[in-house]
């Protein structure tokens, strides 16, 4: 009997530590049109564990679902500061910035004003 007191003690704390296989986050990333939409997306994609990923051109909403036990978001986050784009807990490098295309830098005052609509 005892044996089977400590097995269901295990069991439930094993549950209660697991992690999420469908965690849903959102998060804000830098970027101004459909050129960043795909490079924000698919660099997301790229990241094991990452089911799906959405980026609102808009907005800047990046939705995105995700297994725990495969990534984490600090992880999400540096690969897309590696391709170019601010979140708001990684800066890309200035050499990953100068990367993207001329009508990406969402950085440069110009290149926003461009990509707002009338």
């Amino acid at each position: 009997m005892k044996k089977l007191g400590i097995l269901i003690v295990m069991l439930i704390g094993m549950t209660a530590f697991s992690q999420n296989k469908n965690a849903r986050a959102t998060m804000e990333v830098d970027g101004v049109c459909n050129m960043c939409k795909e490079r924000i997306e698919k660099t997301c994609i790229k990241t094991k564990g990452v089911k799906s990923a959405v980026w609102n051109v808009d907005t800047h909403e990046l939705v995105l679902f995700y297994d725990e036990n495969k990534t984490d978001l600090n992880t999400i986050e540096n690969n897309i500061a590696s391709v170019g784009h601010d979140t708001k807990n990684v800066i890309a490098t200035d050499e990953a910035y100068n990367s993207v295309h001329n009508c990406c830098r969402y950085r440069e005052e110009s290149v926003v004003e461009d990509h707002k609509e009338d």
